[in-house]
């Protein structure tokens, strides 16, 4: 390889200008300094052309450098041409002098000051500043011109000053000119300013033209006057202003166009609005280009016989035309020769090339915005092909990207190239003409490796492709809005791939890069967030997160957009009065970036003011106006609030007082009733009505009443200002017709509705009758009574109320007396019931009872009162023990709640059969203090259920009930002790006695310790008191567990006494036979064996150690 290059470097070269002489301005000839650079092989030699001649500085004696140059760079392989330079010479700007200006103005009115810059062919900078160099605080009232003037769109006194200086700087020169200061004087207005709709004040017109370059920077303006000072928006009128193209600047006056392109030619106007109205511009902006290349000729090695194709395209407004010459000299100016020609494209096609051929062909491009030319060397030569990219390089690119494979050749004629892979007929590949490969939106299937041949060679290299996973946004900052003050968090979390290092991330703003803030903390990098403290109006603006990997970048875009409560609406305006109704319009105030959702309209009664401002109305937050409904008879104000989502606005200021006129009441009080609660007075009360419903002056009631029956058509009248009204000797609970009117000077309400009311009540006379009273059970009775007279009542009938009186009751236990205190039930009933239940009372309790009626004013006197006695409770306690077979023996104690004197008891006991069907048997036992009985003759063979109840002479009292029987049930034996043998185990045990006829067996299982089968042994009578478990194993454990079955015997008729008799006399017959046989021994009965249950006698296991 080495060799191969230095061969290549020892090649001859045409001429390239590397350095392209500029385009100046020059203030002196010592600053005039152009400058051409190029390289060749052999070295280049330089001439100059101005305005087309020969240049040569020597012979230009007045020195006139004023022109336009053009560089030449020679050697034997051609010429090359530079782009043409314009050089321009000017006077620096010097101080002029000035008068001193003084200004006088009135408040409210607008002003410009003007600052007249020296002409100069520099753009100048302005700085309006005092005389300590501190800049004029700028606003949306207060700006900076293009032409450098400061505009005021309104005056106030605190303008008045006496150094308004203009600086004008010249960064060309390193000038700055101080004008002279310019005094201001603001006189204060004697009147209140007045309001003015927007006026232009730069541009003037209605609408301008504005001619641009393309790629040049171009600034819109308008700037206006008005009070209050109006906004200013931009808007496209035939399309969409995008917010990447352009830029607002100096508080919106400006519309900033960076890089303009055609597309940016169209009709935009600037919109300038307050609360009087608004004034526009229109500027027509047309963007032409100076030429521009499409398509650049390529320099390039060809072979003798080889046809060459320049190709050079143009584009610009208007549209360029294209020419040609060869090593600087016109092709019109050459010989002509019919191997070359020139295409309608602009091309130029040179056919069946030889070594003479060589020779740098220029393209030049023009239209009356300028001219470009470009070089393109043709170098005819023979040269054996080499490969000059190395071998097995290795490329690296994330999924997505562009795979760039070089395959870099040298030689002439041009090797021709081509590569091994699949892929060549995938859209996605693209085979340049330099022999390299170039491979579109990279998969990861597209991972391997590439070789690139020469043809008709041997000449080949390789590579490898690596593909790794593309750096994606998982969570992408989201857009927020956040109030003044407040902090701001954007996150952007990533996923990179796991061969490349952590990403570093940028965020931006705007499109510039931010950098963490140290000294006032404003911007924090955390990690994935970007923190903003302290969020302020300069922090809006979109942020863009980059995460940045040494192969690709991912990013994401948020905006942060400051909210707040929006600001007061503004003009309140009453319009269109109307009968009871008013339009009510305001002008919107800032809503601060979140949408007004809603306006509440609140008025205040001038009369009463007191209540403070009050709700009337609420409408959308789109609405700007609104329709209200209003009372008559009152002194309105108005205010408007809105409300967003951030909180509502302070109210607005107050609008002009607004009368209604008077008129007649449009209803009249609700709720017309009488209360009238003493005797022989009629009492009339009503809802009293709202002030704002009196509708007119002198209001007052008009109350109107007469009896239902026996008063005739006409109505008794008078008049008050507020309830009640009460009308006196009118008789005891008297219907009258009442009715309530309101009325004031401009006429009476609509005419009412009667209602019945009814004059005082006094207490009623006469108590219920047939008071009876029925026992349900031992809480709960059921009363009943007849209605009384209604006329007796002397008012409405509300119910009757039950006075139950708990007197106490009344024990005999032990020979001891108790009195218990008193307690009263009061239960109330509707008026048209006559009968009631009433439960919870306490159990066996002595009661009075006493009925009464009641209405409004009371109650009457009380009925006959009635005496309840309850029966006793049942007794405290019954146990039951049976001495014998056929014996009960029965032990109580008395009843706890007696409710009165016991004088005996009464049992009744049955035996307990399948069918329930058997009959009861009764003792009466006169005696209380009896308190144990024996039955005698029971059967043994069956249960009984007894029931024993205490009496008085109330009665029977409740039972208690036990069930038992004469004999025990069977049972397993319980207390079994153990005794451990060497290989056996001893079981003892009490034997029961009194079990019915049955036979208790059991058995005992037992199972090593470590495991195996459960053995049983032989089954146990539990008579025996006890039993041997042997054929144990010394030094075992072993787990023990009990099972019983309880086998019942069912008598038989041999048992019967008569039976005995006969079996005697058989017995001694067989005694007879017995000598003559043998003696043969019978059993006295017959058995029948049920099998009752067999379970665990108990449910734990006993460990047994031998």
């Amino acid at each position: 390889p080495s060799v191969t290059l230095f061969w290549v470097l020892a090649v001859k070269r045409p001429p390239m200008i590397t350095t392209q002489p500029e385009s100046v301005t020059v203030f002196s000839v010592e600053d005039l300094v152009m400058t051409c650079e190029a390289i060749g092989n052999p070295l280049p030699i330089f001439r100059w052309t101005k305005d087309g001649e020969e240049f040569d500085p020597s012979s230009d004696p007045e020195l006139k450098y004023q022109g336009k140059y053009v560089c030449y760079a020679s050697n034997e392989l051609g010429t090359a041409v530079s782009n043409e330079a314009i050089l321009n010479t000017d006077a620096p700007p010097t101080q002029q002098k000035e008068k001193k200006v003084s200004l006088k103005a009135e408040e409210g009115n607008s002003m410009v000051l003007k600052c007249n810059p020296p002409q100069s062919s520099m753009e100048p900078i302005i700085h309006w500043m005092d005389w300590r160099l501190h800049h004029i605080l700028l606003s949306e009232r207060v700006v900076v011109g293009k032409d450098g003037n400061l505009y005021f769109a309104y005056l106030t006194t605190e303008d008045s000053r006496d150094d308004y200086t203009c600086n004008v700087q010249y960064l060309a020169t390193r000038t700055i000119l101080a004008k002279e200061p310019i005094t201001l004087t603001v006189n204060p207005s004697n009147s209140v300013l007045r309001n003015r709709r927007p006026h232009m004040m730069r541009p003037t017109e209605s609408h301008s033209t504005y001619h641009a370059l393309r790629g040049q920077t171009i600034e819109l303006e308008c700037i206006v006057q008005g009070l209050p000072t109006p906004k200013v928006s931009w808007l496209r009128k035939d399309g969409e202003l995008f917010e990447s193209r352009t830029t607002k600047e100096m508080f919106n006056r400006r519309l900033r166009f960076s890089n303009i392109s055609e597309s940016d030619g169209g009709e935009y106007q600037c919109i300038a609005e307050n609360s009087q109205g608004k004034a526009t511009h229109t500027y027509f902006v047309t963007v032409e280009a100076s030429p521009y290349w499409t398509i650049e000729p390529v320099s390039q090695l060809y072979a003798p016989g080889e046809t060459v194709k320049l190709d050079c395209q143009a584009d610009g407004i208007p549209s360029p035309t294209i020419s040609w010459t060869i090593n600087g000299i016109p092709l019109s100016a050459t010989d002509k020769d019919p191997r070359r020609s020139l295409m309608p494209s602009g091309s130029l096609i040179l056919e069946d090339v030889n070594f003479g051929d060589t020779a740098i062909y220029q393209c030049q491009a023009s239209n009356k915005h300028g001219t470009i030319l470009t070089n393109a060397n043709v170098y005819v030569i023979e040269l054996p092909p080499q490969i000059l990219t190395e071998d097995g390089n290795q490329y690296t690119v994330a999924e997505g990207q562009k795979a760039s494979l070089e395959c870099e050749t040298f030689g002439s004629p041009k090797p021709k190239v081509i590569c091994t892979s699949s892929l060549l007929a995938d859209p996605r590949v693209n085979q340049l003409t330099t022999g390299g490969l170039e491979i579109f939106n990279v998969t990861h299937n597209d991972k391997g490796t590439y070789t690139c041949f020469v043809l008709n060679s041997n000449l080949s290299v390789s590579a490898e492709l690596e593909v790794l996973n593309r750096t994606v946004i998982l969570s992408p900052p989201q857009a927020l809005k956040v109030q003044p003050g407040n902090t701001a968090i954007f996150t952007c979390q990533s996923l990179v791939d796991s061969k490349l290092s952590s990403p570093s991330i940028q965020w931006k703003k705007n499109g510039q890069n931010l950098s963490e803030s140290h000294s006032d903390e404003k911007y924090t990098f955390d990690g994935s967030d970007l923190i903003i403290a302290n969020v302020e109006p300069g922090d809006e603006g979109v942020y863009t997160c980059q995460v940045i990997t040494k192969l690709d970048l991912a990013e994401a875009n948020s905006t942060l957009t400051l909210c707040d409560r929006p600001d007061p609406p503004v003009l309140l305006q009453i319009t269109d009065p109307k009968h009871r109704a008013v339009t009510l319009s305001w002008t919107p105030g800032d809503d601060h970036n979140s949408p007004v959702l809603e306006y509440v309209i609140e008025f205040e009664d001038q009369a009463l003011k007191q209540r403070g401002w009050e709700e009337l109305k609420k409408v959308g937050g789109n609405k700007k106006r609104a329709s209200l409904t209003l009372w008559p008879y009152m002194s309105y104000r108005f205010r408007v609030i809105a409300i967003n989502d951030v909180d509502k606005s302070d109210p607005s200021k107050p609008s002009e007082i607004h009368n209604t006129p008077a008129e007649a009441p449009d209803n009249n009080p609700e709720d017309v009733r009488s209360e009238s609660t003493d005797p022989d007075t009629l009492v009339i009360t009503w809802e009293d009505m709202d002030k704002r419903n009196f509708n007119g002056p002198n209001f007052k009631y008009r109350v109107l009443w007469r009896r239902v029956v026996g008063s005739g058509p006409n109505w008794h009248t008078n008049y008050t200002t507020a309830p009640p009204f009460t009308v006196n000797d009118i008789g005891n609970f008297s219907a009258f017709e009442i009715k309530v009117q309101a009325v004031n000077e401009e006429g009476d309400g609509p005419e009412p509705d009667p209602v019945i009311g009814y004059s005082g009540e006094d207490f009623p006379l006469e108590a219920p009758m047939d008071v009876g009273v029925v026992l349900m059970n031992s809480t709960t009775i059921r009363v009943t009574w007849a209605a009384v007279d209604k006329e007796t009542v002397r008012g409405h009938l509300l119910g009757y109320k039950i006075y139950l009186t708990r007197t106490g009751s009344r024990g005999h236990h032990r020979g001891r007396r108790a009195k218990e205190s008193e307690s009263t039930v009061v239960v109330e009933t509707g008026a048209n019931e006559e009968k009631k239940v009433i439960s919870d009372l306490r159990p066996y309790s002595h009661y009075t009872l006493a009925v009464t009626v009641f209405n409004s004013k009371g109650e009457g006197p009380p009925s006959e009162p009635v005496v309840l006695l309850l029966v006793p409770g049942p007794p405290t306690s019954l146990m039951l023990d049976s001495p014998s077979e056929t014996e009960m023996t029965l032990h109580w104690t008395p009843p706890g709640q007696p409710n009165g004197v016991l004088i005996g008891y009464l049992l009744q006991y049955q035996q307990i059969v399948e069918s329930d069907d058997s009959p009861m048997q009764v003792e009466t036992i006169d005696d209380p203090t009896v308190t144990h009985l024996t039955l005698k003759g029971l059967d043994r063979h069956s249960h009984y259920r007894f029931y024993l109840r205490g009496r008085t002479h109330a009665g029977d009292g409740e039972p208690i009930k036990r069930e038992g029987a004469t004999m025990l049930d069977g049972a397993p034996p319980a207390n079994i002790t153990t005794s451990v043998g060497e290989n056996s185990v001893n079981f003892s045990w009490v034997a029961k006695k009194r079990h019915r006829n049955v036979i208790i067996t059991f058995r005992l299982c037992h199972v090593s310790a470590d495991g195996g089968n459960w053995k049983k042994t032989e089954k146990v009578n539990s008579s025996q008191s006890f039993y041997q478990l042997q054929g144990l194993t010394p030094g075992s454990h072993y787990r023990l567990r009990f099972s019983y079955r309880v086998t019942e015997v069912q008598p038989s008729f041999a048992t019967q006494g008569w039976f005995i008799g006969v079996v005697s006399a058989i017995v001694l017959l067989l005694l007879i036979l017995l000598i003559l046989c043998f003696i043969k021994r019978s059993k006295g009965g017959k058995y029948s064996v049920k099998d009752k249950e067999e379970g665990p006698m108990d449910s734990e296991c006993y460990i047994m150690f031998l």
